[in-house]
């Protein structure tokens, strides 16, 4: 049977579809020869693969999280044997990233996707318009045990959903039962046409036929007699049982033992049925009265209460249930211990009965119907008909609908022709009818109602006059009837009708209306009752009537105000109209009072606000004055005019807004600028508007603010002063001295200051002025770094004096000024050249490579600076020479063999000439040697002679390399390197190989390219064996005339004894004490003979060198060299060269003295310490001393 598919709530929010499953299980299966409109209830059927046992209603049923997905789902259905049916479901994808995963089941757990076939089609499309998913189920000539329940389940992501749906297939009535059960209800084939069938024998194709040919005999209807309905699928799966359907209808014609039960004597009816409003009595009788007994709605516990009453009488038990209604229709149950016995209650609602009919009407126009009519029941839903047709009741219909109980009106207040008619009243038990008709009537108004404006307890009075006079009349006000009474006097005489009220109050306003008794005119008018505005500030109790508030705070002000009819309130504040939708501020008036709210107060809300209060009656107008007092403005960043030491002086300007309060007083705080922590340095207010803080630190920048104080607190700090460094002005320059003169220049230098302090030193400024004058000129616009400057442009043969000043931050300090003037005239320096140590001695560089020395000299003037190559003028395309005032540098980009030459500097200053020879030597690879010949061979040892090659490549011979190479293979290998002599004994050689030899020749560039071999081979051959053996060989032992001896003899060979080369460590060229030009590369040469080859060690003033970036040490064929990079004063000292092997050890010494240096700014711009500052000035001023 159909089960629902859309899972609505029932009223005690369960599920439906579960409150459902609960009556299902809870009903008698029904007999399968009553037809299906006669079941009653359709959720009273079972249904296949649906449902729980009896005993397991009240288990929670596990149901997974579901969402809406589908929007169309497929519905039961029933079909004929043979036909075919499509079920369908579709699913919105507005809010799916993909498509969702649709399975088709039949029963719990069969799934249909394994059962496609001939007889069953699934299909999917997609709607791109509309963006839904269409699931289609095809099932094509159904058979009956196509019958039963199907489910389709919805899946995407975390989102479930599903719906159940019944298909039932028609089909004849079978036989007789006396058949076999497994044999009447399986399968008819196995596989072919019937094969993907939406039976259950889909999952027993694989079973073995033999299996239940051996199978004992069981029987299975005493199984399925004793079994739970929740147990049938599971027992028909068992016993290969395929059609559920027609199982079922036979379980259902087998009658049934009922089980005595041990906890009711007495169950529940299987179904109760109680009229809406009624009463109902569900009785159980119990076999044991102390059983505790709970009572259920739809596997909700109930709870006593007015509406269900529990009673006891003996062993019975009463649930009474009071005034029915449509929610009581449901499943119960009751719980006795682990018993439970279920029912059904029926709410049948009643029809709605006439009790007293419509009474027809017959009235003049203008005059009020009311048509009445009274039914059986309270609450009841009615429909007032006229002439057939439903009468509009809407908010601007004439006709009005009204109920009492069971009494419904229909009132026509005043009646025309048009409403004549017949009207009804249609109940759903009954209809009653009656007709109204409406007549005119002529009435004649001489004085009619007249508007008026009284004010307030003034007296009213109003006056009209119909005819006919005797008909009396009714006063009404707002539609109210109006009684007389001690204040209203209501008089009648003859064609005047009066209505006087003594004393007017607010009441008293509203529309007035005398309708003449019998006629449906009326005569109205409109009074208004006025009254001045009024607004009451005595009520806020605040001196002069202002409000005082501190900013942040809410305000909210209530006045009270009269006036009739109510006033127009405005708040304005100057110009500006405060508006009831405003945000922070808003003005809002509720009848008698009106208010004024700002959520939070800021200082723009001081001032004075008006209030205007206007109407019929007249105006008036009130001010209120707001105070808004705050913390004040932050006062602008303080000044600090002086800087002292460990102190300074501030000032700064009180805050532009005091906060509507006066100043109190004022904070200091100041911190560190690379810090975050602020100090506050007065904790008693500071009334004034200075400050000098003290006991800071000397060069350390700081940084101060300020806060105002007043009555309401604390304002925001000011922002901080500029940083500021409490520093001093350093000593006066010391050693103040004249270096150079010129015609035009004088150059002055002098030593750094001996007090510096902590803000350091940014440079200095020379000042001069003519001698007997006393107008100082700054000579350098910008501040000089160096401790050194020339002063140009002077006149020459006048005298002038010089002073110098340090500056650094805190400003200038005192000057130091020269003793004498100074006469500017040049002063001429003969000419000296400084030639570097390494230029000393030949200049030695690669083809190739480039080739750059810098020549230092001395001398003024400027000299001039020539150079000669072997007395002849140097061509610049060759060589590049530049020359400078204290310098010259001579270039080559690429060097060639012919550069090599002695080169003769001159410089001159006038008759004054100095001059220096620089020897420049390029070197290249050396030639092969000129012949190689062997000169003997005896036993395993051959003797080479050869003669030194034609080129040297500009440079000595250092060395040979020898190789040899069997004649079979050619392969060559080295006998020996580095080799001085030009004759050699090549020794160990194999017998019976004949070998080739071949000789490179080397210097300081390596080996030469090209190698010379011997023209003969020797043949080192096997002692004993005769000449005439080797007769074939090129080369035979020649230079030595000896007779083999005979066969069998053996040859004696001399012995000689191998030389001991070893020697400890002896220095064949010691170093040379050096002087350096500081800034210049230097380096210490010495060479050492030992073997085996020497550790060298560098140590300078007798501490070993390690690991030195400004220091590089080289050792090549017994020359050690050390390099130091760019030296200074302090690299000078004493260097030891230290060579050690197992044998001894040995060293030189050389003192390296270092021209030049650093000034003092110099020095402590490169971080060197004070201490070491100090000594090296001691020691240079001791050297100059002593020239």
């Amino acid at each position: 049977m159909p089960e629902p598919t859309k899972k609505d709530e029932t009223p005690n929010g369960q599920p439906e579809e579960e409150a459902n499953t609960l009556k299902k299980l809870s009903i008698e299966l029904p007999n399968d020869s009553v037809p299906l409109p006669e079941m009653g209830r359709k959720d009273s059927v079972w249904s296949l693969g649906d449902g729980q046992a009896p005993e397991d209603l009240d288990k929670p049923i596990d149901t997974p999280p579901r969402s809406t997905l589908l929007i169309e789902s497929p519905q039961s259905a029933s079909m004929a044997v043979g036909g075919d049916i499509s079920f369908v479901a579709k699913v919105e994808a507005k809010d799916l990233l993909r498509k969702p995963t649709v399975k088709w089941f039949k029963g719990k757990w069969m799934d249909l996707a394994s059962k496609t076939g001939k007889h069953l089609q699934l299909k999917e499309t997609f709607d791109r318009q509309t963006k839904i998913h269409t699931f289609e189920m095809h099932i094509i000539k159904a058979k009956e045990n196509y019958a039963g329940n199907y489910r389709c389940e919805v899946t995407y992501k975390d989102k479930f959903d599903s719906c159940s749906f019944d298909l039932e297939v028609k089909e004849a009535e079978t036989g007789s039962q006396n058949i076999d059960i497994r044999s009447a209800f399986k399968r008819s084939s196995e596989g072919q046409e019937d094969a993907g069938e939406l039976d259950f024998s889909g999952l027993l194709k694989h079973r073995e036929p033999k299996q239940q040919d051996d199978a004992p005999d069981v029987d299975v209807w005493e199984i399925l007699k004793n079994a739970r309905p929740d147990q049938y699928e599971k027992i028909a799966f068992m016993y290969g049982i395929t059609d559920l359907r027609g199982l079922l209808r036979r379980m259902k014609k087998i009658p049934k033992e009922e089980k005595k039960s041990e906890a009711f004597a007495k169950k529940l009816e299987p179904a109760y049925q109680v009229d809406k409003g009624g009463k109902i009595r569900l009785v159980v009788d119990l076999a044991d009265p102390t059983v505790e007994l709970k009572w259920y709605k739809n596997g909700q516990e109930i709870r006593p209460s007015p509406k269900y009453i529990f009673e006891h009488k003996g062993t019975q038990r009463i649930m009474v249930i009071n005034n029915c209604s449509m929610n009581d229709d449901a499943a119960y149950s009751v719980a006795a211990g682990d018993e439970k016995c279920a029912t059904e209650l029926f709410v049948k609602e009643l029809p709605v009965k006439i009790v007293k009919g419509i009474e027809p009407v017959k009235t003049t126009v203008n005059e009020r119907i009311e048509l009445e009519c009274e039914v059986s029941e309270e609450g009841a839903q009615v429909k007032w008909m006229k002439n057939g047709v439903e009468v509009p009741t809407g908010v601007r219909s004439r006709y009005r609908v009204k109920s009492e109980g069971t009494k419904h009106f229909l009132v026509i207040d005043d009646a025309s022709r048009e409403d004549t008619g017949t009207y009804s009243l249609m109940a759903s038990g009954g209809t009653s009818e009656a007709h109204v008709k409406v007549d005119l009537k002529p009435l004649k108004i001489y004085q009619d109602l007249q508007d008026m404006t009284v004010k307030l307890g003034q007296p009213l009075k109003l006056h009209c006059e119909i005819y006919p006079g005797n008909v009396p009349g009714r006063w009404y006000r707002n539609g109210q009837l109006i009684q007389p009474n001690d204040r209203i006097t209501i008089i009648h005489r003859n064609k005047v009708h009066r209505l006087e009220i003594e004393a007017s109050s607010l009441h008293d306003a509203g529309d007035y209306t005398f309708v003449p008794e019998g006629y449906s005119q009326s005569l109205s008018a409109k009074i208004h009752i006025i009254d001045p505005p009024r607004v009451h500030l005595d009520s806020l109790n605040f001196p002069d009537n202002m409000v005082t508030i501190v900013a942040g705070n809410k305000l909210r002000l209530e006045i009270p105000i009269s006036g009739e009819p109510a006033p127009r309130v405005v708040w304005m504040k100057g110009e500006r109209v405060i508006l009831e939708s405003g945000h922070r501020v808003r003005a809002e008036t509720y009848g008698d009072q009106t208010s004024l709210t700002i959520d939070i107060t800021e200082r723009e809300d001081s001032g004075n606000y008006k209030i205007v209060l206007q109407n019929e009656a007249g105006e008036a107008t009130a001010s209120v004055k707001i105070k808004v007092v705050d913390i004040p403005d932050p006062p602008e960043a303080p000044l600090v005019p002086v800087v002292g030491g460990d102190w300074c002086s501030m000032t700064w300007e009180p805050p532009k807004y005091d906060g509507g309060s006066p100043i109190l007083g004022y904070f200091i705080e100041r911190k560190k600028k690379q810090s975050s922590r602020w100090m506050r340095l007065n904790f008693d207010l500071i009334k004034e508007t200075s400050f000098e803080p003290k006991k800071m630190i000397e060069g350390v920048p700081y940084e101060v603010r300020i806060f105002a104080v007043n009555a309401i607190g604390v304002s925001k700090p000011s922002e901080p002063s500029k940083a500021f460094t409490p520093l001093a002005v350093t000593s006066e320059p010391t050693m103040l001295v004249v270096d150079d003169v010129t015609d035009t220049t004088v150059t002055v230098k002098w030593r750094p200051p001996e007090t510096i302090g902590a803000a350091g030193l940014d440079g200095y400024i020379v000042e001069y002025c003519i001698e007997g004058a006393n107008d100082w000129v700054v000579s350098n616009t910008e501040l000089t770094e160096k401790t050194k400057y020339t002063i140009t442009g002077l006149t020459p043969g006048s005298k002038i004096l010089v002073r110098v000043r340090a500056i650094n931050a805190a400003g200038a300090s005192p000057p130091r000024t020269l003793q004498h003037s100074v006469l500017v005239k040049e002063v001429i320096e003969p000419p000296k050249i400084r030639v570097p140590r390494h230029l000393k001695q030949t200049y030695t560089r690669r083809v190739g490579e480039a080739v750059n020395l810098v020549v230092p000299f001395m001398g003024k003037p400027r000299p001039k600076v020539t150079w000669l190559k072997e007395g002849n003028p140097i061509e610049p395309t060759h060589v590049s020479i530049r020359n400078t005032d204290c310098d010259s540098i001579i270039f080559i980009r690429k060097a060639e063999r012919s550069h090599s030459g002695k080169y003769e500097m001159t410089v001159q200053v006038e008759n004054h000439v100095d001059t220096a020879i620089i020897d420049i030597q390029i070197v290249d690879l050396p030639g092969p040697p000129q012949c190689v010949t062997i000169e003997d061979v005896w036993g395993g040892n051959v003797a080479l002679v050869w003669t030194p090659p034609k080129d040297n490549g500009n440079s000595p011979i250092t060395g040979y390399t020898i190789q040899k190479a069997d004649k079979k293979t050619m392969e060559w290998f080295t006998c020996i390197e580095h080799y001085h002599r030009t004759c050699i004994t090549i020794t160990e050689l194999v017998v019976g190989n004949e070998y080739f030899f071949r000789m490179y020749s080397e210097n300081m560039c390596g080996l030469s390219e090209a190698a010379t071999q011997t023209k003969k081979s020797a043949l080192i051959v096997k002692e004993g064996i005769s000449p005439h053996d080797t007769a074939q060989h090129q080369y035979h032992a020649q230079p030595h005339s000896f007779t083999l001896p005979p066969t069998g003899m053996q040859m004696k060979t001399h012995e000689f004894n191998d030389r001991d080369f070893k020697e400890a460590p002896k220095f064949t060229q010691p170093l040379i004490n050096t002087f350096a030009i500081a800034g210049y590369n230097a380096t210490l040469n010495c060479s050492v003979r030992a073997n085996p080859r020497p550790k060298v060690i560098w140590m300078k003033n007798k501490i070993a060198i390690l690991d030195d970036p400004r220091y590089r040490m080289f050792s090549n064929q017994g020359v050690c060299t050390l390099e130091i990079r760019k030296p200074s004063p302090y690299d000078g000292g004493m260097y030891t060269c230290k060579a050690i092997n197992d044998l001894g050890e040995a060293q030189v010494d050389c003192k390296l003295e270092v021209k030049g240096g650093f000034t003092f700014y110099e020095l402590m711009q490169r971080g060197v310490p004070l201490h070491l500052i100090d000594k090296y000035m001691n020691e240079h001023k001791i050297v100059e001393q002593e020239k």
